[in-house]
């Protein structure tokens, strides 16, 4: 667990920080943006699976533009579970290595 912070593209808000317990979404914060539309997108998905969140936002598109705040989001989740999963299997590997001294 960790807050994982995605620096935007192509949308009003410059950042979302992001943090997970396993798969599910503790908490979300945006950096600018639609300030209530963002604050309660975040209090939305707070408590939600990061899949479920990811399948309904990913496709989001802001006026003429070819993203948006939720479809950044999308992309935000998925890179810190990657990041996630990445340090748990580094961590299972050091353990691994110190079980076998």
């Amino acid at each position: 667990m960790g807050i994982y912070i995605y620096k935007t593209r192509g949308v009003c808000s410059r950042s979302i920080s992001v943090e997970l317990e396993g798969r599910v979404i503790k908490q979300v914060r945006f950096v600018g943006g639609c300030d209530g539309n963002l604050k309660g997108l975040s209090q939305l998905v707070a408590g939600m699976d990061l899949e479920t969140v990811i399948e309904r936002v990913r496709d989001v598109r802001c006026e003429n533009k070819p993203t948006s705040c939720p479809a950044q989001l999308a992309i935000a989740l998925q890179q810190a579970w990657e990041a996630e999963r990445k340090k748990n299997e580094s961590r299972n590997k050091c353990d691994q290595e110190l079980e076998g001294v």
